[in-house]
């Protein structure tokens, strides 16, 4: 690993994270052979020309169709770093936490000492749970240097590729938290094993994600809806690139695989806008919520939705399928008006799944004898959505 010890004031609007020097960059190449500082065509040295160079493959962004993407290892990841992309991600932590009514996480986890957010995109969730476990090390790592610069004093981010071998130590984290990694793994199995190498025993994962299909409950979404082209399209896409969209579905036997145990899974659903209503909701699978509460993740999951779409198709429909940018366009604005439809009743699966690594102390045990859950400092949330408002609708 290279540690910088001063970086990246050189990219408007991207901040580096503290002080810098809470970045590090994983400059692992794909064989997993690591940099060695004593070796003379390494140079044992970050300064002059071996700074800029390093800055540059880190900050020289490239632009596609108007959009931003991470530089380091260019085309590792399909979606954009730019600032309405960094919003869309935060619009979907805000949608996890009203799920989970503030709750940061599902694991019982207890006393944590080392957490690790596996591809922690704009570091919302890694420094909230810094706030929650004051006595915890928070790692977030991602291929973007876009995290906020102040951070607490517990939390560091790391520029790393976390399809390459990991170089943590053996048996180190008590708890490591993935979301929203679909098309982004090559091997599931693979990416597990390590997790499980690199945790301590009792230690817990959690694999946090939703499916790309909006389906319903009823006959509203159908063989013929435009949903179902979009899901099958994303998900053709993810197997042509050999990244699955469907962990969500797979987690709880990828776990078990891995060698896990104590598996629990919780299924959610998010409706595309706010048509749930007295008359009309989900079936089972949706944590018992209100209708009104799924209105409102409805309704901020079409805000994700409607501005996030161009994000996760735009770069994979131009360069997988060979789509022209007007081509990818008119697609998504079909998908953009389909979400305005609240007589569709379509919604998303959300699937939660965490499991323990044998052995060790039982963090299960401990946190029942002192329950609980890290809450998020923001929770709860003012509910800004006006009496009756079903989203943006057509």
């Amino acid at each position: 690993m290279l540690h910088i010890s001063s970086l990246l004031n050189a990219t408007p609007g991207v901040q580096p994270v503290g002080d810098a020097s809470n970045i590090t960059i994983n400059d692992n190449d794909t064989n997993g052979n690591i940099p060695d500082e004593n070796d003379s065509a390494f140079g044992g040295s970050l300064l002059g020309t071996e700074a800029d160079s390093l800055e540059e493959s880190i900050t020289d962004y490239p632009y596609e169709n108007g959009r931003r993407y991470h530089a380091f290892k260019d085309g590792e990841y399909w979606g954009p770093n730019d600032d309405s992309a960094n919003e869309s991600h935060d619009v979907a932590h805000h949608l996890y936490l009203l799920t989970l009514d503030g709750k940061l996480h599902l694991a019982p986890i207890a006393q944590p000492h080392n957490i690790l957010d596996v591809g922690c995109g704009t570091g919302i969730w890694a420094i909230e749970m810094a706030d929650a476990y004051p006595c915890a090390h928070v790692v977030g790592t991602d291929l973007s240097p876009t995290q906020p610069m102040f951070v607490p004093p517990n939390c560091a981010f790391e520029i790393e590729d976390f399809n390459c071998p990991w170089t943590y130590p053996i048996d180190h984290f008590d708890f490591i938290h993935v979301r929203e990694l679909f098309g982004s793994v090559f091997d599931w199995d693979d990416f597990l094993l390590q997790a499980f190498e690199h945790m301590k025993s009792g230690g817990y994962v959690e694999i946090v994600e939703h499916s790309v299909c909006p389906v319903s409950d009823d006959s509203t979404v159908n063989e013929e809806s435009f949903f179902t082209l979009w899901g099958k399209t994303v998900v053709e896409l993810g197997e042509n690139i050999g990244k699955t969209f469907e962990i969500w579905k797979d987690g709880k036997a990828k776990l078990k695989t891995a060698g896990f145990e104590d598996i629990v899974e919780t299924r959610f659903k998010w409706p595309v806008n706010g048509w749930p209503s007295p008359e009309f909701r989900t079936c089972g699978n949706d944590g018992n919520m209100s209708w009104k509460k799924l209105r409102e993740l409805g309704i901020w999951n079409q805000v994700r939705l409607h501005d996030g779409i161009e994000g996760l198709m735009l770069r994979l429909l131009t360069k997988d399928k060979m789509w022209s940018y007007e081509e990818a366009q008119i697609f998504m604005g079909k998908m953009r008006k389909e979400i305005k439809n609240v007589n569709t009743h379509a919604y998303i699966d959300v699937s939660i799944v965490y499991g323990r690594k044998p052995g060790g102390r039982n963090l299960s045990a401990l946190s029942q004898e002192n329950p609980s859950l890290a809450i998020s400092k923001n929770w709860p949330f003012e509910n800004v959505i006006p009496e009756g408002y079903q989203g943006v609708i057509t």
